[in-house]
């Protein structure tokens, strides 16, 4: 065995906390390869991503550091943007590297990179018109460390539709596809290669995930693969083999290839003989999309599960996830950890399991969480968690209180007339272990706990970290 383990981390798109069967014993998606994770490792039930839309979160989970710290306070990037984490600052792949580790992103980026021109104008002004499709990219996976890379830019659903290999494109776009406004097969309009077809996205990612661990399988060299799919966000494409196999619909399953996607993985780690040597991570950007709200009504589905809003929000829906750890070996078959831990925390766990130290001005919001995967009912110590929704507008949580800093969702509006909020009280204060589904603004009765939360929130804000030195 290894004394620093392989890592995989697996991050899904708009996966939401009620579509996976270990989450929600009501899902009528159905996830047997997640549930066997569950049985065979450990089920986090309060993990969180940093934001509920999936640039910021991205940009945390790689960066130790919450987005809204840096120039992204609000929104997402899209196709043709340019890099948001910034050349000097270390990310996880570039800290495993110091402890040896060979690293791969493998899916979709969405942190922006810098695409060469024809006339030095910048491609996210016009639409890509200007790109040198057979230029060299700079920044991108590359520049944040990794050691290889295959995938696109950003979301399925923005352009350009072309791969990405390192720090080439795979071919030469030679049309503009229109603009597609259908609810399950939305796209941008925008350029796209010859070869690229939505559909073999999916598994052509995966395809790469299995040959990279395949090929790494037989090396002393540990390694990290970051394996950010593009599932189940839109276009919501199964392929034939997954249409009409479950009960939710196309999105359903959409899900249950993604869940096929996670097995795939799974059974690779196992089959080269890899299972008690790698941490394999399975999480998910942010909650589902409200494109899928009709499931309940359709197909009595609840994507947010019993907990409230969705992907943009606030509340839990928008990011609380499904966080599943499998390392045979290591981490008990079966364990639960019911500890807070936020996707941020993922630089300082690897460093731990490393044998590395975090340094002061890296990883500021990241917080180590590996005790816990041995030990789920370990005193984990950990500072509040802030979270951050699509309007910029940010809530804190601290032990059993949430405190939320503005007025409903900070994202979505809703016409669901229990997810409205009907007082005039200018923030909600919410306590998590009575009212995990957040109907009970406790705002008016507890002044003095919103005050306190307040002020920590503006506390962290201002000392640019949460991580204590």
């Amino acid at each position: 065995m290894r004394n620093k383990p392989n890592i995989i981390f697996m991050l899904c798109d708009d996966l939401g906390f009620g579509d996976v069967g270990c989450y929600n014993k009501e899902s009528k998606i159905g996830t047997p390869f997640l549930d066997r994770m569950a049985e065979e490792g450990m089920k986090f039930t309060d993990a969180h991503t940093s934001s509920s839309v999936c640039t910021p979160a991205r940009y945390a989970a790689l960066t130790g550091r919450y987005c809204w710290r840096g120039r992204l306070k609000s929104g997402v990037l899209l196709g043709y943007d340019t890099d948001l984490i910034e050349p000097d600052r270390l990310t996880v792949p570039k800290l495993l590297k110091k402890a040896g580790y060979t690293t791969a992103c493998i899916g979709k980026w969405h942190l922006g990179m810098g695409f060469p021109t024809t006339d030095g104008t910048p491609p996210n002004t016009n639409e890509g018109d200007t790109i040198d499709w057979r230029g060299d990219i700079s920044g991108g996976p590359l520049g944040a460390g990794f050691d290889s890379y295959f995938g696109i830019s950003a979301s399925l659903d923005m352009p350009p539709y072309v791969y990405i290999r390192n720090n080439r494109f795979t071919e030469v776009p030679l049309r503009k596809r229109e603009k597609d406004s259908r609810r399950y097969y939305r796209n941008r309009a925008g350029w796209i290669a010859p070869g690229f077809q939505d559909e073999n996205v999916l598994p052509d990612l995966a395809g790469e995930a299995v040959r990279y661990i395949e090929e790494h399988s037989g090396s002393e060299q540990p390694f990290f693969l970051y394996f950010p799919v593009n599932s189940p966000h839109t276009p919501i494409i199964p392929s034939a083999e997954f249409q009409d196999s479950g009960s939710a619909g196309a999105y359903g399953d959409f899900v249950r290839q993604t869940d096929a996607v996670a097995g795939q993985i799974v059974e690779t780690v196992e089959r080269c003989g890899l299972a008690e040597d790698t941490l394999f991570i399975f999480s998910s950007d942010n909650g589902a999309e409200t494109v899928v709200m009709h499931l309940e009504d359709d197909y009595s589905h609840q994507p947010s599960g019993h907990l409230k809003g969705m992907k943009r929000d606030l509340w839990d829906g928008g990011h609380r996830m499904p966080f599943l750890c499998q390392w045979k070996g290591t981490i008990a078959s079966g364990s639960v950890c019911e500890r807070p831990v936020c996707l941020s925390d993922l630089m300082a766990t690897f460093a731990e399991l490393a044998g590395l130290t975090l340094p002061d001005n890296a990883g500021e919001d990241s917080i180590s969480f590996a005790k816990l995967l041995t030990q789920p009912d370990y005193d984990h110590a950990r500072p509040p968690i802030i979270h951050h929704s699509s309007d910029g507008s940010l809530a804190i949580r601290s032990g059993r209180w949430k405190y939320i800093d503005c007025r409903g969702s900070g994202g979505n509006k809703y016409d669901r007339e229990e997810w409205k909020q009907t007082d005039d009280y200018p923030g909600q204060l919410y306590d998590m272990e009575a009212d995990v589904s957040e109907r009970n603004n406790l705002y008016g009765t507890h002044p003095d706990k919103v005050a306190e939360l307040k002020g920590t929130l503006e506390h962290l804000q201002a000392v640019g970290r949460s991580r204590s030195l």
